[in-house]
């Protein structure tokens, strides 16, 4: 019968972390945006939300799918960002009168590095075009990857109509799913996302500049993402800053003005810089424990993570950090290293909090003869 061998480490974790005061984390900033989100990136970990999975028309956030997917296709090799783009005239600038546009003309040709600064900064509906016909022949096909790669990243509320985010019929997203692209172009491909923090680019002799105008608040080390209009989805931003170790992604989505989605971003943001941190208490390979293990060449196996372990916690929270592990079995030799043998999970006031595999550090052999008989005999006596 297997017997589940439960110890505690929050000593241990102690010893790792700096004693904070305590403090009080107040309710997050309730706003009169239709949506919103704000999330660790690193974690995940969701500090605030507002009808976060209320289906929304995205407008010129589309743009991001827009880019990740040029960014997709430029890694795989299919498309350079040296191409050269022949302009048609679905793309052609005077096709989005009253619109948001990069201004490109019919059989004018424009590198792809280029049209991806015209979609990214100055929000081009026609750059969008003129990317979507170089990488899939028609919008429509674009269109295609788009919903492809919102499926494939988890965006499950999400469903495109078009390249560049103008009103459509079923042309819908949702806060939440637009956080988890942000994520993605974070993560993804983090050279591309740098074109999101540039705050202007010439075409044509035209001075373009870039909407997101947090990246101008000196307050808020703001690195992007995406401003975005329309009638029928109001104003919208996705706003991405990083402090210390922490990086936060905020979506405000149905605001009034362009005012008010700046203003309620920046809220959101400083209410997760102010109020929470992000730690690493343990390093993966520190040895957590040294556990028995029968039958092998050495009597002990030296345990602990296998991966990093961030958690998203309030400010001030640090010293009531615990963290347990737990075994379902004794261990035996051999045993290899990275082996699972158990679980460390982390609590805080009680609250598991986030688990993650307990494994081994190193290799044990089998022992010798006399070895593995000792330890059975010892076993045997154990059980009587």
């Amino acid at each position: 019968m297997s017997t589940k061998i439960v110890r505690a480490i929050s000593v241990l974790l102690l010893s790792c972390l700096t004693i904070a005061a305590t403090a009080v984390t107040p309710k997050a900033p309730e706003m009169p945006a239709r949506t919103y989100i704000l999330i660790d990136y690193d974690t995940g970990k969701v500090l605030a939300e507002k009808n976060a999975d209320e289906l929304i028309a995205p407008s010129s956030l589309t743009k991001m799918m827009t880019s990740y997917v040029m960014s997709v296709e430029v890694a795989k090799g299919t498309i350079s960002y040296s191409d050269i783009v022949t302009v048609s005239e679905n793309a052609w600038a005077a096709k989005f009168p009253d619109s948001s546009k990069m201004f490109i003309e019919v059989g004018e040709q424009v590198t792809l590095r280029k049209l991806k600064q015209g979609i990214i900064i100055a929000s081009g509906n026609d750059a969008c075009v003129a990317v979507a016909e170089h990488i899939a022949g028609t919008e429509s096909g674009f269109v295609e990857l788009m919903n492809y790669h919102a499926q494939r990243l988890g965006m499950t509320s999400t469903s495109f109509a078009n390249s560049h985010g103008l009103s459509a019929e079923g042309h819908l997203t949702t806060a939440r799913d637009m956080a988890t692209l942000t994520a993605a172009l974070i993560r993804d491909y983090p050279d591309d996302y740098e074109t999101y923090k540039e705050k202007d680019f010439k075409h044509a002799g035209i001075p373009q500049y870039n909407r997101n105008s947090l990246l101008w608040d000196r307050s808020l080390n703001v690195d992007g993402v995406k401003t975005g209009h329309t009638d029928q989805g109001g104003y919208a931003l996705v706003a991405s800053a990083t402090k210390d170790r922490m990086r936060l992604i905020s979506v405000v989505m149905g605001s009034k003005s362009k005012n008010s989605r700046k203003q309620e971003n920046k809220q959101l943001l400083n209410y997760g810089f102010r109020f929470f941190e992000t730690i690493e208490p343990i390093q993966p390979g520190q040895i957590l424990h040294k556990e028995r293990i029968w039958y092998g060449a050495k009597p002990e196996v030296s345990l602990g993570l296998g991966e990093s372990a961030l958690l998203t916690i309030p400010r001030g929270s640090k010293k009531k950090l615990k963290a347990n592990y737990e075994f379902a079995k004794t261990l035996e030799a051999p045993i290899s290293k990275g082996t699972e043998v158990g679980t460390v999970y982390f609590e805080l006031d009680g609250e598991r909090i986030m688990t993650l595999p307990l494994v081994a550090l190193e290799s044990v052999d089998e022992g010798g003869l006399w070895s593995q008989f000792t330890d059975y005999v010892s076993r045997k006596i154990d059980l009587w």
